[in-house]
């Protein structure tokens, strides 16, 4: 008799996953999507036409401070750096208060 492959509800419960586990996928899902935000803002910044320099150059901060939010460093940087980043490129920052399913538009 062939055995027919698991689903992934019957996996999971034959292989359960502890908490020590989970939040080390947590914190490497949260590592991927940040340079995935990163190759996209970069992304954006080579349409406009623009080295990292004149970049730094238009928004008045160093070159330094563009590479580290290409590279997905954002906490550090400052609510108005990052405005000035997006509007540099063309477009605008919209800033959303999210609870569940409700999200709600701040800025």
């Amino acid at each position: 008799m062939i055995e027919l492959a698991l689903s992934y509800e019957d996996y999971v419960v034959t292989r359960p996953v502890d908490d020590a586990a989970r939040a080390r996928i947590e914190a490497h899902k949260a590592r991927m999507l940040a340079e995935v935000r990163a190759y996209r803002l970069r992304e954006l910044r080579e349409q406009a036409g623009l080295t990292q320099a004149q970049l730094a150059e238009r928004i008045g901060v160093g070159q330094r401070q563009v590479s580290k939010i290409e590279r997905g460093d954002l906490d550090s940087a400052k609510v108005g750096t990052i405005r000035s980043y997006l509007e540099a490129v063309g477009g605008g920052l919209a800033i959303e208060y999210v609870m569940g399913d409700q999200r709600v538009q701040v800025a």
